[in-house]
């Protein structure tokens, strides 16, 4: 069943927007693609871009052979991952996918990427701004941090994934992003991880908003760029976005050459965002994290033109660059359910706000929220009016499990 003349393109990972981005930027181009998910249910899968459709188990041997064989039926085919899991996965096996080709970071660059220690080391030395960080390498050494550091800090973990499952075996939560304002506080924190022996990292405290820069770097260049500044986050105090804005390229030039360095100083190939928490009234940004994959708002990036997958499709099929116009600009794109659920938070339920220093205005959000349906430059991170599917499927998700809750919460509750 080889398609002629084109080469069909594997996408797993269609749980979330960020495939449902993919898919669609493919497809629009004219290029094959083929989905592969591990819930029926997932998102894309209602894509009408989609030539076929597979469902796998999870991250085993049995789901590699399925992906093969897949492989063999269309005569072979490149495939891009989403997630960190996922490209560790197939880093580990892509041996023994046939003639499927997944498109992947240099392993080196995507530990060293997934190491925020690591990573903010290198930066620091290209003159990027960095929050001030501690590490903690036993229990002596917490009571004396304690003392020195300069609250408010937040408490991040160097390689989330990585710990994720310990921490799960011991019955503690993974907290991303924990915001401590005094000595006490930090003490009850850092002890809670004495018994698994590894702490998060204790990071200055950074005001400002998520800034993201996003590169396609390509034989050590950046061949396309793309930045966004987000509007709102979820959670309200700092996450991911929620709603976001194309930034003009013209804006924070020397910030994008020092953003492409550090991934060049990586030994980076492929996308990747750099993401910094820009502070507007002090005119200064400081370094987050970098992530060596697609990232959460991306369907701004496709609503704006930019190509990223389409460049990547291209690069590892035929070798050339495609003629791609400026990325638009001035574009918003929303997520109007997770944007709901933190309007909900911020007037109900302020006091989940972690960040103390977070400015509530509810009466701003309200109007910013309702005024957003009436712009020109509007686009959604799911609704499509050439592609529809996707969102009536997350709807119907989404009223499945509000009723699964409803009856759970009624059997309990009886």
């Amino acid at each position: 069943m080889a398609l002629q003349n084109q080469t069909v393109c594997f996408v797993l990972g269609l749980e979330s927007q960020i495939g449902l981005g993919i898919v669609r930027e493919l497809g629009r181009a004219g290029i094959p693609v083929i989905g592969i998910s591990r819930n029926p249910r997932a998102l894309a899968l209602a894509s009408r871009f989609l030539l076929d459709r597979i469902i796998i188990e999870g991250r085993t041997e049995e789901s590699i052979d399925k992906i093969r064989r897949a492989g063999d039926q269309y005569g072979g085919g490149i495939l891009i991952a989403i997630s960190d899991p996922d490209l560790a996965w197939l880093t580990k096996y892509q041996k023994s996918l046939g003639s499927v080709t997944p498109i992947l970071p240099p392993k080196a660059a995507f530990e060293m990427a997934l190491d925020k220690k690591l990573t903010i080391e290198i930066a620091h030395q290209l003159g990027i701004r960095v929050p001030q960080t501690v590490a903690v390498k036993n229990d002596s050494d917490i009571e004396n941090i304690a003392e020195t550091v300069r609250f408010p800090v937040v408490l991040k973990w160097q390689d989330p994934q990585t710990v994720s499952s310990a921490l799960n075996a011991l019955g503690i939560e993974l907290i991303k992003a924990e915001y401590i304002y005094d000595k006490k506080a930090l003490l009850e924190s850092l002890t809670r991880y004495s018994l698994l022996r590894q702490w998060p990292l204790i990071q200055e405290y950074c005001p400002g908003h998520g800034l993201g820069q996003f590169f396609y770097i390509h034989e050590g260049r950046a061949i396309r760029r793309f930045q966004h500044r987000r509007i709102c986050e979820w959670p309200p105090e700092g996450g991911f976005s929620s709603v976001c804005e194309a930034v003009p390229l013209h804006q924070h030039k020397d910030l994008q050459e020092k953003s492409i360095a550090l991934l060049t100083r990586l030994g980076w190939e492929g996308v990747a965002m750099v993401e910094y928490r820009y502070d507007p009234e002090q005119q200064q940004a400081v370094l987050m994290e970098v992530n060596g994959r697609y990232w959460g708002s991306f369907p701004l990036a496709v609503q704006c033109r930019a190509g990223f997958s389409v460049i990547s499709y291209l690069l590892h099929t035929t070798g050339t660059l495609p003629e791609l116009p400026p990325a638009l600009e001035h574009i918003r794109c929303r997520n109007v359910a997770t944007e709901i659920k933190r309007l909900a938070v911020i007037l109900a339920k302020a006091s989940l706000i972690r960040d103390r220093n977070f400015q509530l205005k509810p009466v701003s959000e309200i109007w910013r929220f309702f005024a957003d349906f009436f712009r020109p430059n509007i686009s959604f991170f799911v609704w499509s009016w050439d592609d529809p599917g996707p969102f009536f499927s997350d709807i119907r998700n989404s009223m499945k499990s509000l009723m699964k809750r409803i009856f759970h919460d009624h059997c309990h509750g009886s």
